[in-house]
């Protein structure tokens, strides 16, 4: 494609792979064909609300067609979609209609949620226009009815701001990361490359519309080569390999979680038996547990590391496993080299080979910035580099080792660490189900260690025999003070664990050390 717009990669679709099915759900079947059409129709239906170029679209989008071709149709009109969790809450969409400061032009929802959109709308004094979904997408589209026009024709540039997603960062404040439609179709040319996938591949997800992995990979993805798209209304650990057993899913996208909820389903015979054939997985998991799923499910899983802010990151190239690392930059099939990494030390300096530093990346993917935060964006990019907030090390092969967020780093006893590493110390004990470390704070600059652990059922661990387990393990410095035992932890949509959810204050064991020793007391 010369012309890097969504629209133009909707024709280009309909026109190579026409009448052959492109979108599945249990109920449904569109062709590439006629997903055009919808969309058209849906862009018609949007402009007569008023909708223009420039205008915010947003959506509760649950993981149903009609919300994912309402995505699509705003971007025809040069109009940037904003995708929001369905599940949050009152006070989150009214935060988000507050930080668009009126630049929504309307809500998309349904029946399910109006009520819940109306109170935040009034809640965040928006005057956006509230649309039923049902009442602008078409179930039964005419394929043999000449395509809509959009009024104006599609007034849209390589550089518009197509989508903006919620970030689930660091903090209770999420942010807008803006994406283009040329990083958005650039993404859809190379994860097929990155993936081995060509027309005779269904490409199964279960994650979230309003998260940049289904949408930049796998909807984008598969208009790029002809693949089906298959699209689960949630993840169903029970269902899942029903699921592609019935739509004949070749390919799938996963996170980290996704494969320990697969795994903790009892073993069947029948596990490996089913179409699927690969899975792109975000964060890897450690080489023997990532041997271990390929094994029972009899697949093979491609490693890699993305962010809404860049979707040009990083994964494994094809037929080499790196285990335990980020994999190389990617690249384009046709353009070639457009990613660079760098890694730098705090005033921005080159580091070496072997030592930890921040991730820089500098691509046609990374983001204009952060909508309506001029100095966030400002630190965020800098003279074209994304400053990732992540500290990795590059290793001599070419490949990327992730060390930890730099956000999230503890300095303890003038000592940086990284909570991953202790996680992974814990995680390491058969009792531990599942943990979080954060740091807390202890005066002068300095932080204390706190986990956060939740026990496999029917364990009676105490933290004293944890600490001793991650004291054989890890540096005395890195063994938590104090220890909070949970029923559960909080997550984000996208699967990492809510640390800024987690209670600061308060804990159930503290394991001072004797001064002077290293006994705990």
């Amino acid at each position: 494609m010369t012309d890097r717009t969504i629209p133009a990669l909707l024709d280009d679709a309909a026109a190579r792979y026409g009448d052959r099915t492109w979108l599945r759900t249990d109920h449904t079947e569109v062709t590439f064909r006629g997903a055009r059409e919808q969309i058209r129709s849906v862009a018609q239906a949007l402009t007569a609300a008023g909708v223009r170029r420039g205008d915010l679209v947003v959506l509760t989008a649950r993981n149903e067609p009609r919300y994912l071709l309402t995505i699509l149709a705003a971007t025809t009109l040069g109009a940037t979609a904003v995708p929001t969790n369905p599940r949050g809450t009152e006070a989150e969409l009214a935060g988000l209609l507050t930080q668009v400061r009126g630049h929504a032009r309307v809500i998309v929802t349904d029946d399910g949620l109006i009520s819940m959109v109306r109170r935040a709308k009034a809640s965040a004094g928006a005057g956006a226009e509230i649309i039923d979904v049902d009442a602008i997408v078409s179930d039964r589209p005419s394929l043999e009815a000449q395509p809509p026009s959009i009024p104006g024709g599609s007034p849209v540039r390589e550089t518009d701001v197509a989508i903006m997603i919620p970030t689930s960062g660091t903090t209770g404040r999420s942010k807008l990361v803006m994406q283009t439609h040329r990083a958005y179709t650039m993404a859809g040319e190379g994860f097929p490359y990155w993936m081995q996938l060509s027309t005779v591949d269904r490409l199964m997800t279960s994650l979230p519309l309003f998260h940049t992995n289904a949408l930049a990979y796998s909807t984008m993805g598969s208009l790029t080569c002809g693949a089906g798209l298959i699209l689960l209304p949630r993840f169903s650990a029970s269902g899942f390999l029903d699921s592609a057993r019935r739509h004949g899913a070749t390919s799938f996208n996963a996170i980290g979680a996704m494969f320990e909820f697969l795994m903790d389903q009892a073993p069947t015979p029948d596990d490996s038996d089913s179409p699927l054939e690969n899975c792109y997985c975000a964060p890897a998991p450690p080489k023997h547990r990532h041997l271990e799923i390929e094994r029972r499910f009899g697949i093979s899983i491609v490693c890699g590391y993305g962010m809404s802010e860049s979707l040009y990151g990083m994964s494994w190239r094809p037929g080499t496993r790196p285990f335990g690392t980020l994999g190389e930059p990617r690249q384009h099939p046709t353009l070639g080299e457009v990613n660079s990494a760098r890694v730098v030390d705090s005033a921005g300096h080159a580091v070496a080979k072997g030592q930890i530093g921040e991730l820089l990346l500098s691509n046609p993917t990374v983001t204009p910035g952060y909508y309506g935060l001029p100095d966030e964006t400002a630190a965020a990019v800098r003279d074209g580099w994304l400053h990732t907030g992540d500290l990795v090390t590059e290793n001599t092969d070419g490949t990327y080792t992730f060390v930890a967020r730099q956000k999230e780093v503890i300095r303890r006893r003038g000592e940086n660490l990284s909570p991953a590493e202790v996680e992974g110390a814990l995680l390491a004990h058969p009792d531990v189900d599942e943990c979080a470390v954060v740091g807390v704070n202890a005066g002068q600059s300095e932080e204390e260690i706190k986990a956060y652990v939740r026990l496999v059922d029917g364990s009676d661990e105490l933290p004293q025999d944890l600490a001793t387990w991650v004291s054989q393990r890890l540096a005395a410095f890195k063994v938590p003070r104090y220890w909070q035992f949970v029923t559960e932890l909080p997550y984000t949509p996208t699967g990492r664990v809510a640390k800024h959810q987690l209670p600061v204050d308060g804990y159930q064991y503290d394991l001072a050390p004797i001064r002077g020793t290293g006994t705990l007391t």
